[in-house]
């Protein structure tokens, strides 16, 4: 290989690409383990482990509201919104609908809930207030953390998103929350906003519906979107398995097709070893 020069660069920015992505991985592993070991320190001390699912998202909508005394900054632009680190501990944050269901679905994860954001959505499909999901019994209950409240009707009964779009079961659901916004309906939902990406994003839902009806309710993606931690441990493993292939795939590009002799990496091993090992004629 090293009379080609040019093949030279592209096995050395591959090999590159390889071990910054190795490192990423690295990297996110070890935030997303001390992301996981702060929440259940907060899990453990306001959730009792006993309570049933309705009651440990109780517990923390109680938390939220009326917890101990959080720091406060006059600078938000500091702080992350995708930051269980910040979003928790910041009173800010916490009465903001967003981060504070960030920081609801991020505990109900840690204390073991299914639970997964939903945005309201508009007219012009922009995002209106935020929600959460949690799976209790066989259903998807709604939560408002922003409003510290489970969604109940007159009889008590818990309501899913399905029944919020009925407007007599909105009103039951919400007459007993002093001053919420009415114009928080739920005519348009969704757990994924893709409109954000940019260039594709607008065209992507419709891409997905096509080819996979239910991919948005059959993997939940909300950690995805709402842990930095989650989100930088997969992208970067994604990013490995790209150059891992890459580098196969070059590889026998180029012995295949170009008929380019390259040292494979137990060869290089080999030599490496047997040079350190030295050979015993050389021993005196």
């Amino acid at each position: 290989m090293k009379s080609y020069p040019l093949i030279r660069i592209c096995w050395y920015a591959i090999n590159c690409l390889l071990i910054v992505s190795f490192v990423a991985v690295l990297y996110g592993i070890g935030w997303e383990y001390s992301t996981r070991i702060f929440l259940r320190g907060f899990s453990d001390a306001i959730i009792p482990t006993s309570d049933s699912p309705e009651q440990k998202a109780e517990s923390i909508l109680a938390w939220i509201a009326e917890g101990p005394a959080r720091r406060s900054t006059s600078n938000l632009a500091t702080l992350s919104q995708r930051d269980p680190e910040d979003t928790l501990n910041f009173q800010q944050l916490l009465r903001v609908c967003g981060t504070a269901t960030n920081a609801f679905v991020n505990l109900s994860e840690s204390a073991g809930l299914r639970s997964r954001r939903l945005l309201l959505l508009d007219q012009n499909q922009k995002s209106k207030h935020v929600v959460a999901e949690v799976y209790v019994g066989d259903r998807w209950i709604v939560v408002d953390p922003a409003y510290h409240t489970v969604f109940r009707r007159s009889d008590g009964r818990l309501v899913t998103q399905s029944d919020l779009r009925s407007p007599q079961v909105f009103q039951e659901a919400t007459r007993v929350i002093p001053n919420y916004p009415q114009s928080y309906t739920y005519e348009s939902t969704v757990h994924v906003r893709l409109g954000r990406i940019p260039i594709i994003g607008r065209h992507l839902r419709g891409f997905l519906n096509a080819i996979w009806p239910s991919w948005e309710e059959s993997i939940n993606w909300t950690l995805l979107v709402e842990r930095e931690s989650f989100s930088m441990l997969m992208v970067s493993c994604v990013f490995l398995c790209f150059a891992v292939a890459l580098r196969f795939l070059f590889a026998w590009y180029c012995s295949s097709r170009l008929g380019i002799p390259r040292d494979r990496m137990r060869d290089q091993i080999m030599r490496v070893s047997h040079a350190l090992a030295g050979s015993p004629n050389n021993i005196v």
